[in-house]
Formats: C-alpha cells, sequence, structure tokens
C-alpha cells in the first residue's frame, strides 16, 4: 500500500499520543494504520490521568465501529494541558455515548444550522461547540451585569461570540472554557491538541453528520494529495458596516457578535459550512470534511448531512 494512504494514521496516532503526554494507555488494535478509509477512527481508545493544573482528572476515551455506524464514548476530560482560561465551573467528567454515521452523504447543499447543540466531537470525546447562549440587548450599553447583556440562556436579539469580541467568555489556551455543568467544550482551534504536529493534515474528530474534522491545515488543491500543505482559510469576514438595531461599535467592536459574520463565497477555501470536498491522508479517495479554522467561524456553523442524534 501507498505511504499516502497510511499517512493520515500515523498522524493521527502521533496526535493522540502528543496531545495525551502519553501518560495512559491508547491502543489501535490495526496497528494504527487502517487499510481503507472506512477503518478510520474504529479502533482507537485512550485511558490516563490529566494532571495540569484546571483538570486533575483521568481522561478516558473509546472510538469504535459497526458496518453502519461510528460510536465515540468518554468522559469528556481533555486530555491534555489546561493552564488558563476564567472557568466558573470547575471541569467535570460526563457520560458521553455519541453515534456517528459511518457512511455520511450531503443532504443539505447549503448546509443546516443546529440550535445549541454539539456540532461533532474531538477524538478526546470534547464536543465542537462553537456558538454561545450569551446575547445582548440592542440597547445594551455595557458588558458589566446590569448593561443589557448576559453570558448564558440569552434571549436578546444580538449573539455573543466566544472568540475575539468584547465579551469575556474566560477561554483557556485551547479556545475552550466549561459550561455550567462541568462539560469542557471547545469554541475553536484545539492548540493542545496540534501543538506538535506541525504543519501536516491533521484530523481532530468527527461532526455529527459523520464527515471527519480537520484543523488550521490541508492541501492547497484539494484534490491533489501532493499540492503544497497551507493554511486553509474560511469564506467568512465582517460586515463593511453594522446591521441596523446594532448595539454601539465603540462598546461593542465589530465581531462581538455572530451578526458581524458574513459569507463570502470564493474569498477562503471553505464553503458556508467551513468545508471542502477533497482528498486527505486518511480519505485519499476524497470526501466531503470540514475545518476548524483560525478565524471565524472557527469551528463550523451549519452541516451538509444528516445527525443520526
Amino acid at each position: 500500500m501507498s505511504l499516502m494512504k497510511h499517512s493520515g494514521s500515523f498522524a493521527l496516532c502521533a496526535a493522540l499520543c502528543i496531545a495525551s503526554g502519553c501518560n495512559g494507555v491508547s491502543t489501535s488494535a490495526d496497528g494504527g494504520t487502517p487499510s481503507e478509509s472506512s477503518e478510520v477512527a474504529c479502533k482507537l481508545s485512550y485511558s490516563g490521568f490529566n494532571s495540569s493544573p484546571k483538570v486533575n482528572a483521568t481522561s478516558t476515551w473509546a472510538w469504535t465501529c459497526t458496518p453502519t455506524t461510528r460510536l465515540m464514548t468518554g468522559n469528556g476530560i481533555p486530555d491534555h494541558s489546561v493552564v488558563g482560561g476564567n472557568f466558573a465551573t470547575p471541569i467535570s467528567a460526563q457520560s458521553l455515548s455519541v453515534t456517528f454515521p459511518k457512511a455520511p452523504a450531503i443532504t443539505s447543499q447549503s448546509g443546516t444550522a443546529l440550535v445549541r447543540k454539539p456540532y461533532g466531537y474531538a477524538f478526546n470525546s470534547v464536543k465542537f461547540d462553537p456558538a454561545t447562549d450569551g446575547t445582548c440587548a440592542s440597547t445594551a450599553t455595557s458588558t458589566a451585569p446590569g448593561g443589557g447583556c448576559v453570558a448564558v440562556m440569552g434571549r436578546d436579539p444580538w449573539n455573543l461570540e466566544a472568540l475575539g469580541g468584547a465579551f469575556a467568555f474566560g477561554a483557556d489556551e485551547n479556545n475552550a472554557h466549561v459550561q455550567p455543568n462541568g462539560q469542557y467544550h471547545y469554541h475553536g482551534m484545539p492548540e493542545g491538541t496540534l501543538a506538535k504536529t506541525g504543519k501536516s493534515v491533521t484530523l481532530v474528530g468527527f461532526a455529527m453528520d459523520g464527515f471527519p474534522v480537520y484543523a488550521r491545515y490541508g492541501y492547497t488543491t484539494a484534490t491533489d494529495a501532493s499540492s503544497a500543505i497551507k493554511v486553509i482559510t474560511p469564506s467568512y469576514r465582517k460586515k463593511a458596516a453594522p446591521d441596523a438595531g446594532r448595539p454601539s461599535t465603540t462598546t461593542f467592536p465589530m465581531g462581538t457578535f455572530t451578526q458581524d459574520y458574513e459569507y463570502a463565497a470564493g474569498s477562503g477555501d471553505l464553503d458556508e459550512c467551513n468545508g471542502r470536498t477533497g482528498v486527505t491522508p486518511d480519505f485519499p479517495n476524497g470526501t466531503y470534511h470540514y475545518y476548524i479554522t483560525d478565524t471565524f467561524p472557527f469551528i463550523q456553523r451549519c452541516l451538509k448531512g444528516t445527525p443520526l442524534q
């Protein structure tokens, strides 16, 4: 078999080992080199204690497959260091069991948005959850309490972004923070997983519709695995002017709200769901796949396929 077919699996295993610090037990019954893309992430497991300051708990996760589904079980405890962040609630173990289609299909050309649901999961069972439940009223004047914004259970029209805006959501060095129930989740680039992988096309997890999720790097030409590797860019940009009725840009700079961004087809490498169709080391015959990017939308805000749950 060709090196191209195996290279993604080597990168994946290396990334998982790096992310965990190799302090636990990570296994792949097929040696970490699946012979066909259908076997990607079908025989992975890990259990190890994470002694970093904000964790101090055991991270446990596993990925298995049936002929038609891919199953992830885990406790949502990150397997990488967490040092920074301002968490209102400590990270705590969850009981997660999530099923993904193993042979996903595009069912919506423009993508379907999910409302306050995970858009997918990283291999370490930490969920991808780019949106927030925070909002501001049109009359908002401050990010301080009583200023017209709330961080949770918001019902006002202006949706707060977790990254890059005026409102502080306490994200750590991995662009993640913790929900009130203690669940750690990514709003953007999972830096802890990528820290030592370099410029490689790295599979970091799966979206709920079963399509793979990559982070930061991809091929310059989507259909050519021999093309140069580059930083993949989204096709979203900040609007030239704020929408009518928006709170003042003096207090809330552009980028504070989800509504401050617009999709501009062709301005970047990706479509409106932060994905594209092409080859990857893990899927040498090509597949639709999503990217986590360094700028908005960070993690995709819509799905091209249909989740099982």
